[in-house]
């Protein structure tokens, strides 16, 4: 049988009109800090989330360059490419150009860890446009996580919840009661990103992460567009927990 990652699962599932969790149901919160972020990005979406994704979890203090960009190391090691990850990690100091663009580099890799067989093209030169968006994106993640933080688990996995359908995926944060994914699409999140979240929760809840224990609420946060979108997930009908539980995850 195939076997999917949370993402992947999240993507291609079929879902009712208007998704198995409507973001409707969301409460929608934006931040105002006077900034706009420039056209013209040169970089690929995914790289770009990676990277903000990444370097937030390092300038937050939360964790090591090395342990933020662990996957992408382990993907530039799969990719024949271990020592040029090491010298790109060996680069990314702060919200300086240079660290952004090693940065921007070591994040493309990743995808020779989570899809295996990928090949090597080349790697990434983000332009100023895209270095200046990137610098503010991770800005406001800071900002973000001391607001609503302290985080208790970053990059966190779900031993114990996975599938014979779902059997890979790591989330992002968790605070003491809300389980956060980050976006940086330029549009407002799907139903795909809110089935993603919610599989998460429960995924979370089946696994023997003791952190889940005290999550309450699923929450949304994107950078780019400076809002996030928060759940509290008791108000989710027991039907519908049931529903994806069974036919999305396999419990």
């Amino acid at each position: 049988m195939y076997t999917y990652s949370v993402s992947k699962r999240a993507k291609t599932v079929a879902q009712p009109r208007g998704g198995f969790l409507p973001l409707s149901l969301f409460t929608r919160y934006s931040f105002e800090d006077g900034l706009a972020l420039k056209e013209g990005e040169n970089i690929p979406a995914g790289i770009t989330g990676q990277a903000v994704d990444y370097m937030s979890r390092f300038v937050s203090g939360l964790v090591s360059p090395q342990e933020s960009f662990n996957i992408s190391l382990l993907g530039a090691i799969r990719a024949g490419k271990g020592q040029r990850g090491m010298e790109l990690l060996g680069q990314i100091k702060g919200l300086d150009d240079s660290s952004l663009v090693s940065a921007c580099k070591l994040a493309s890799y990743d995808t020779f860890y989570r899809v295996p067989g990928s090949v090597f093209s080349s790697e990434p030169e983000p332009n100023s446009a895209t270095l200046f968006n990137l610098r503010l994106m991770v800005t406001r993640m800071v900002s973000f996580l001391a607001e609503y933080g302290p985080i208790t688990a970053e990059g966190f996995t779900m031993e114990g919840g996975y599938t014979d359908i779902v059997s890979s995926g790591d989330g992002d944060f968790l605070t003491e009661n809300t389980l956060w994914d980050i976006k940086t699409s330029k549009k407002t999140p799907t139903s795909k990103d809110t089935l993603q979240l919610l599989m998460y929760y429960i995924m979370g809840k089946h696994s023997w992460n003791s952190d889940f224990n005290s999550i309450q609420n699923i929450g949304i946060m994107n950078p780019r567009l400076n809002s996030v979108w928060l759940l509290d997930a008791n108000t989710i009908s027991t039907s519908l927990i049931q529903q994806v539980s069974r036919d999305v995850i396999g419990y």
